[in-house]
């Protein structure tokens, strides 16, 4: 078959989604095109396993950023998922949603229907939550469960009691009413397994004869007639594959995520058409905002030795390592069940403002010295710190005309003063929260930076020595008004000066949420099915300071 109603680029947070809810609909046809294998890959399911998925070229693009100057002239990695699920399948499963100002925000920028009273309820719909949380905010029947950590550990109980001593309060539920506050981290996995958006909602949806999902293609154009999307170009096997045409009688959908989707709108000539024509590619549509506004969060992270403790570290190793795999498989409590963070604090970087600006990441365990991917060999913590919502700017762009060759990612780190002066206070508190009375018996020494780095100039130099990103690419096809010259698609997601063709994605956001991004993402699959389905908009939810 190759004419469907509609066309999905991308299995990924939001292309699972709208799979599941457009062909709830048995009289509509669904064609969802992944360029990734199936997700079938051991590691996608045990939650330890992201440390073997975020350098894996089977499930992962493996993209990097251009260097820069903040980055000390490295490429940053930029992971994304290349699998059923997207990056939902390889991600630190954390669930975390953002402040209502995020959304908020979107909706004073002229995005209708926005606010964050018009988006809890579709976080609620796809939030099958376990554990504590009012319901006004949680929901308690979707397709993702969200659970809390259920392993505890000694040096996060303790750096709990630290960040209490400093004046931060302990938050039950930073999904709630209220992000800021200290708490063990809330998270997508049930049953001691990932729950990716393949698994949620892509798995049972695909009994259903109406949907058709093809693995291993990969995009290659948009097909258009005049101003119209009428399908997409693939090759199915990469490279030397078959090319292979795909038609859309009612819309195309890219979800191909903040790095995928701006850049097959360049290779089909929708741009900047300065760039387009500098590329050789004709220029189907003018739309100067493709691949812009690109933000991402930078994280230094600090690092020190434990004493009177074990840490993840030595458990990961040798025959302690087996007995952790048989503690998994035998149903009991093991770090092969574990996110790489297992607490996650909210703090301010200004006590007059308290906006709500900082974020830290403690986990008990350390890596080797500028790795994600490779545990250390000594007992070891670390907490990582970054400013939410990040001033600096940057963008995606195809390199040429070659839809296999993977385009130029530069989120332009820490490029603005303001983001240098939050990420400052965020490094220095995250310093003062590894030396709390409570973490003192099992604080054994600052390992990195070191105690001899004291002043902010040393402190931003560290940052640029080894800093990395957190995995947040978002905003390269930005929601916004007629008024913004460089928004890409309206507040319906369709592409705008074009017909049949919306982006549902990361790449829509107009800023970035004070928040880990597949929780947003997953909103905006939902909110956007409604749409594409013609369906009222759920009620919104009006709530009292």
């Amino acid at each position: 078959m190759t004419s469907f109603d509609y066309v999905i680029v991308g299995a990924g947070s939001a292309g699972c989604i709208l799979a599941n809810r457009l062909s709830a609909d048995p009289s509509v046809t669904v064609c969802l095109l992944e360029a990734g294998p199936p997700d079938y890959h051991p590691m996608i399911h045990i939650p330890a396993g992201f440390m073997k998925t975020l350098v894996d070229p089977s499930v992962n693009w493996l993209y990097e950023s251009e260097p820069s100057y903040w980055t000390g002239g490295r490429s940053i990695a930029a992971p994304r998922g290349k699998t059923l699920g997207g990056s939902s399948s390889i991600n630190g499963h954390i669930y975390n949603r953002g402040q209502r100002l995020d959304f908020d925000g979107w909706a004073q920028r002229g995005n209708r229907g926005w606010g964050y009273a018009d988006v809890l309820p579709y976080f609620k719909r796809t939030e099958h939550r376990i554990g504590e949380g009012e319901d006004t905010f949680r929901g308690r029947e979707g397709n993702m469960a969200v659970t809390d950590i259920d392993w505890q550990h000694p040096l996060c109980d303790a750096f709990i009691k630290g960040a209490e001593s400093l004046g931060i309060p302990h938050n039950k539920d930073y999904n709630g009413k209220i992000q800021e506050g200290v708490s063990y981290a809330q998270r997508t996995i049930y049953g001691r397994r990932r729950m990716s958006t393949a698994r949620g909602y892509l798995r049972p949806a695909m009994k259903r004869k109406n949907l058709t999902v093809r693995t291993h293609a990969h995009a290659t154009k948009i097909l258009f007639e005049g101003k119209k999307a009428t399908g997409i170009r693939y090759s199915e096997g990469g490279r030397h594959g078959i090319v292979t045409d795909v038609f859309a009688r009612r819309e195309v959908i890219l979800c191909g995520g903040a790095v995928n989707s701006p850049q097959l709108l360049q290779l089909s000539g929708v741009g900047d058409p300065e760039l387009l024509r500098g590329l050789g590619i004709d220029v189907q549509h003018a739309l100067p905002g493709v691949g812009e506004n690109l933000r991402d969060h930078y994280a230094p992270r600090f690092t020190a030795r434990v004493k009177n403790s074990n840490s993840i570290n030595e458990l990961a190793r040798g025959p302690r390592l087996w007995g952790e795999i048989f503690k998994y498989f035998t149903g009991q409590k093991s770090i092969l069940g574990l996110s790489p963070t297992l607490v996650y604090c909210f703090w301010h970087s200004n006590e007059t403002a308290r906006n709500s600006d900082l974020q830290f990441t403690f986990t008990p365990a350390s890596y080797k010295q500028g790795v994600q991917s490779k545990l250390d060999d000594l007992p070891g913590m670390t907490i990582a710190s970054w400013q939410q919502r990040p001033e600096s700017i940057g963008y995606i762009r195809a390199r040429n005309a070659d839809p296999f060759e993977a385009p130029a990612i530069q989120p332009n780190y820490l490029a603005d003063e303001t983001d240098r002066q939050v990420l400052l206070s965020g490094m220095k508190l995250a310093r003062r929260l590894l030396q709390t009375e409570p973490l003192k018996p099992y604080f054994d020494g600052e390992l990195y930076p070191g105690p001899g780095v004291q002043s902010d100039d040393e402190l931003l130099a560290a940052a640029r020595e080894r800093g990395t990103t957190t995995f947040h690419l978002m905003g390269t096809c930005r929601m916004g008004p007629d008024s913004d010259k460089t928004a890409v698609v309206d507040d319906q997601l369709k592409v705008r000066g074009l017909e049949g063709l919306r982006v549902v994605d990361a790449s829509i956001m107009p800023t970035m949420p004070s928040a880990n991004l597949n929780a947003s993402t997953m909103m905006i699959g939902e909110k956007a099915a409604d749409m594409i389905l013609g369906k009222p908009s759920a009620e919104p939810i009006a709530l009292q300071d």
